[in-house]
């Protein structure tokens, strides 16, 4: 148990991946996975490396260092990476899966870009997300209305999007909406199993921190295999920062109020680990037997 392959993981799925902001980000959700004894995915996105002046060499090495100590399976994750400077530096840095997004992109151009991608990390041994629909709320944009003509992932448009773009997983449009911080999204789960019946590759749902537990876990049971979660846990982790400071205005040293932040954190990720896995034990199913998938 330690740093494995992300197909490793989500063949054994299904499985959460949060998001790093920080150092206390990567050793929260290590230890919520651990509490919860369930593997988990670690992933950085684009607008996190910018956060850290464009440089990924840092926050990676970082939040490679966290998971190679853990003592549950975890892989990392390069996310929602639009330019070609960054996705060209994961293998190098020890990611083991990357997520193109060319969502904004023309049909035939997204195609295209996430075909080239694709060919390219595979040839490192890197396992390849797409995103397929318009799921919104990212960098600020508006949360796009679920119902919106070609706002929802077409089923037989997906199934050849995969086809012609060599992806190993596919993120769809049912109805969640990136950056939500209430859990209110309604899911289109119709359209999920229609997905899943069309689709070979394992389907992702972005935008999971606004959507209920019920609704998370109905998605589960339909086909969804990785959930991506992010303003669920930066919603904990602030609530416990203003709350230590609210309770104690004098203090200066950052440590006493990280501290309890990183512990709110740490619960939610073990909440969503426990919800997302259903009650079963990954780590325990795997025991005593040779991986299913290995890198494409």
């Amino acid at each position: 148990m330690a740093l494995v392959p992300t197909g490793q993981i989500v063949a054994a799925g299904p499985v959460c991946a949060f998001n790093v902001i920080s150092l206390e980000h990567a050793e929260a959700i290590v230890a919520g996975a651990e509490a919860a004894a369930r593997p988990v995915i670690l992933q950085i996105s684009e607008n996190a490396v910018r956060f850290h002046d464009s440089r990924l060499a840092p926050i990676a090495a970082a939040t490679r260092a966290v998971a190679a100590s853990a003592t549950v399976d975890v892989a990392l994750h390069l996310d929602h990476v639009v330019s070609p400077d960054l996705w060209r530096q994961a293998a190098e840095h020890g990611f083991g899966s990357i997520m193109v997004d060319a969502s904004r992109l023309p049909y035939r151009e997204n195609v295209a870009t996430t075909r080239a991608v694709a060919e390219f990390a595979h040839a490192r041994g890197l396992w390849v997300e797409a995103e397929l629909g318009t799921i919104g709320g990212k960098d600020g944009e508006p949360p796009v209305d679920p119902h919106a003509p070609g706002a929802r992932t077409d089923p037989a448009e997906a199934a050849s999007y995969v086809a012609r773009t060599g992806v190993d997983a596919l993120a769809v449009a049912v109805g969640s909406t990136h950056a939500m911080t209430t859990r209110s999204a309604v899911l289109d789960h119709t359209l999920i199993g229609r997905l899943r019946a069309e689709i070979a590759v394992p389907l992702v749902l972005h935008g999971s921190s606004g959507v209920p537990d019920e609704e998370l876990g109905r998605a589960v049971r339909g086909g969804i295999v990785k959930v991506n979660i992010g303003t669920a846990l930066n919603v904990a982790f602030t609530g416990a920062v203003r709350g230590a400071l609210a309770a104690h205005p004098e203090l200066v040293d950052p440590r006493r109020y990280l501290a309890p932040a990183r512990e709110a954190m740490a619960e939610r990720v073990t909440h969503f680990c426990r919800l997302v896995s259903g009650g079963a034990n990954p780590q325990a199913s795997m025991a005593g037997r040779a991986p299913t998938v290995t890198e494409s």
